[in-house]
């Protein structure tokens, strides 16, 4: 058989990917979002036979902008503090009509680690069958680039600002994942815009499960961490390959999958990329101190899910750089 050239092998994958788009273009969103990206992907794995809940935020915002709307699913907006609950009023209607259309959530991480945890937590421990998505742009974007639960330790934000007396965030970024997994439900994933196919893969799976199901899309935000919109997927894919964002599955509690790092990149080939850290770059005691601290957190977690490939590791387990990868323009390969 004549083998195709790499051109014309791209434009038949794209014939081959699934038609359905539930988050249509010519919305809103800044150039770059990975928030965009992230629900596009988890719709195109999701299919059309489902309705979604969406928390107040950018998301909802760019995506239904009155008398517009870049939705091809039913989608109901939900506040802020009660996506959780909204999805589980509907699941159980689905469920009482005898219909298997599957309920998503759909909620940034201000409305997850922090505003929305109550409600969460209630349907997880009611263990409603709706998967939950959480889109981890490390801030409240939509209103002005706040400090969240999950914004990353030393970042600016405007509740976290750079001055004589502060140097950015002074706290962790909340273990969510951990918090989710104790309530003993069957599948918690984190995924990234970088890597689309685990992304839709991991949706699939999760809905394929009876219950409560989590999975954490980190999510790049250009206006808020101060990057151009261009190196998005770049950016998403260095906070994988240094440690800082572990790529992993949890059943029930218990760490069942991680993608490894084949090539473990220092945390500053991440921070330099963007301004929220750019008062980290400045040779100074102190700035040494908290690029050393990040580089700790890193190590660690790297450490505790065993994240580094070795030698003797299965050479046809996928890692960060043999896993499917995305360029601008969308072209892909595995």
């Amino acid at each position: 058989m004549e083998e195709l050239p790499l051109s014309a092998s791209l434009n038949l994958l794209r014939e081959q990917q699934p038609r359905f788009t539930g988050l249509e273009a010519g919305h809103r969103a800044c150039q770059g979002c990975g928030q965009a990206l992230a629900a596009r992907l988890v719709l195109e794995a999701a299919g059309p036979d489902v309705i979604v809940a969406n928390a107040t935020g950018c998301l909802e915002i760019f995506s239904s902008a009155w008398p517009e709307s870049a939705w091809r699913t039913p989608w109901i907006h939900s506040l802020f503090e009660n996506t959780a609950a909204v999805a589980s009023g509907i699941e159980a209607a689905m469920r009482a009509q005898g219909k298997s259309t599957r309920v998503l959530a759909f909620a940034g991480d201000g409305g997850t680690f922090d505003i929305g945890f109550q409600a969460l937590s209630g349907m997880l421990e009611r263990n409603h069958s709706v998967l939950y998505v959480c889109f981890d742009n490390e801030a409240y974007m939509n209103t002005g680039v706040q400090r969240s639960g999950s914004t990353p330790h030393g970042a600016w934000t405007t509740t976290s600002p750079v001055g004589s007396k502060t140097r950015g965030k002074r706290h962790y970024k909340k273990d969510l994942l951990s918090i989710i997994s104790a309530h003993r439900m069957p599948y918690a994933a984190t995924a990234s815009i970088a890597y689309p196919s685990d992304l839709r893969s991991k949706v699939r799976k999760a809905l394929g499960e009876e219950g409560s199901t989590f999975i954490l899309v980190h999510s790049p935000c250009p206006l808020g961490w101060g990057h151009e919109s261009r190196l998005s997927v770049e950016i998403d894919r260095l906070a994988v390959e240094t440690g800082l964002f572990p790529i992993l599955e949890m059943d029930r509690g218990n760490v069942i999958n991680v993608m490894p790092i084949r090539k473990k990149r220092p945390v500053i080939d991440y921070i330099r990329t963007q301004d929220r850290f750019r008062h980290l770059l400045e040779e100074s005691e102190i700035a040494q101190e908290e690029r050393d601290h990040l580089q700790a957190l890193c190590d660690f977690n790297i450490e505790r899910y065993g994240l580094m490939v070795g030698p003797e590791d299965d050479p046809s387990r996928l890692d960060t750089q043999s896993a499917d990868t995305v360029t601008r323009g969308g072209e892909r390969w595995a």
